[in-house]
């Protein structure tokens, strides 16, 4: 049996175990969704709890969320090839202090100056009782970003030595934290409720890892560096990515300020369109993402250019084959499972509505935003996080100005199209880049 044919039913089986994991996360998701839109439907309360997530959000991708994964894991890679465990789980240890201290203090900040935060740039919009219910819940999420922080170093060490199993049913459990709180403290403490089922979420999403990293030896450390220097090499590798991905969020956190302009429900409505598409890109393209880079970056380690491009273009056929039914989907029979799933209680018709409005347009998008969890990844392998920065930034840019013009005509639904075309065309540039680059002669 060959290399390539090992590599691909590696990649095959371990895309279908994570695949499968997410699939569950989808499910567990959905019975959050119907469980808070029975209790909350979509308005001003339910508004108060998504735009609180934004900065908490942004200041774990920022430190420990997908950049993080991107910079330790090749360097990780290094001693897993040398079968040095206790040099990776030392670097892991150290990664853990700094993520640690780092989330901590910049979440005591921003819980001090959270009523300004709220005021000025999330949530503009809001009116002042609104407001403070954004701040008190956004106080209570910030415990699940310092959770969510070591979770997120385990996990990308645990992929690291090729385990995705327990990682990837990590996002099966942290639903179910939120689906709790709606159901016993939400009666009692409305969407405070909820953020702390999300705090008991992110406990479980770190705690459901303990068996791998039993099995794989790990033992804490109290480090801040180890002699070879391969924290900083994680941090140089982790500089450019961290703005990536906080260009990103900060693009999300201006759609959600402008969406708080445009009525009670508007900020929920592109809340749950976003989070309907992202079920399917999740279980397709987040699936494909994190099971290839690991091989991406193994082949670019050893200098093999047709394979990477071999594997590449085979995963984003698969990708494409997958995502594209799924988009078309989504816009023909979104609303009619809306209804199904989550129009009961105080979610009525005019929810559904709104909802399916946003939907429609992020599905436009659906098969990008898949691409590129694989097409960045490329780069990152090539330990190139430079490029993928530029064009998110422009990306970013584009987003930010069509949002700003199709959000009259359009309304919420111009801020989903806004996305799709930026993301769309952000894949585009990145796919002819990749394509001149490894086009060039061994």
């Amino acid at each position: 049996m060959t290399e390539i044919t090992l590599r691909r039913r590696h990649i095959a089986r371990n895309v279908l175990i994570v695949a499968g994991c997410f699939g569950l996360a989808a499910a567990a998701g959905l019975f959050r969704n119907i469980v808070i839109a029975r209790t909350f439907g979509i308005g001003s309360g339910l508004d108060a709890y998504y735009a609180a997530f934004k900065l908490p959000d942004l200041l774990f991708t920022v430190v420990a969320g997908g950049a993080l994964a991107t910079a330790l894991i090749p360097v990780l890679a290094e001693f897993v090839a040398t079968d040095d465990r206790a040099g990776a789980w030392r670097l892991t240890s150290a990664v853990i202090n700094w993520v640690t201290l780092i989330v901590t203090g910049l979440a005591l900040v921003v819980a001090l100056a959270a009523p300004w935060w709220v005021r000025t740039v999330i949530a503009p919009g809001f009116g002042p009782v609104q407001q403070a219910e954004t701040t008190q819940v956004m106080r209570i999420l910030l415990l699940s970003t310092i959770i969510f922080g070591i979770s997120a170093v385990l996990g990308s060490a645990l992929n690291g030595f090729k385990h995705f199993l327990l990682p990837a049913l990590a996002p099966v459990l942290y639903p179910l934290g939120i689906a709790a709180g709606a159901l016993w403290l939400a009666p009692r403490w409305g969407t405070r409720g909820l953020a702390v089922g999300a705090v008991a979420g992110a406990v479980l999403h770190l705690a459901v890892k303990a068996p791998a990293l039993i099995r794989y030896g790990f033992r804490w450390q109290p480090v801040l560096h180890t002699d070879d220097g391969a924290v900083r090499r994680v941090a140089l590798l982790m500089g450019p990515r961290v703005l990536d991905l906080g260009v990103f969020h900060l693009t999300l956190l201006v759609t959600t300020n402008l969406a708080s302009r445009l009525g009670p429900g508007s900020v929920s409505a592109l809340e749950w369109g976003w989070d309907a598409m992202q079920l399917p890109e999740t279980i397709i393209g987040t699936a494909f993402g994190l099971v290839a880079f690991p091989t991406l970056a193994d082949l670019a380690a050893r200098g093999d250019r047709a394979g990477l491009r071999a594997t590449l273009a085979e995963s984003l056929r698969t990708v494409l084959c997958l995502a594209v039914p799924a988009a078309a989907g989504l816009i023909l029979l979104g609303r009619p499972l809306l209804a199904l799933l989550y129009q009961r209680g105080s979610f009525d018709a005019a929810a559904t509505d709104a909802v399916y409005t946003t939907l429609r347009f992020y599905s436009l998008g659906l098969a990008s935003h898949a691409c590129l969890e694989l097409v960045a990844r490329a780069f990152f392998a090539q330990k190139d996080t430079v490029t993928p920065l530029l064009l998110a930034a422009g990306s970013a840019a584009v987003n930010i100005g069509l949002a700003l013009i199709l959000m009259r005509p359009l309304g919420a639904g111009g801020l989903a199209l806004a996305n799709s075309l930026a993301v769309t065309l952000e894949v585009v540039a990145l796919l002819w880049l990749l394509r001149r680059r490894l086009a060039k002669p061994e």
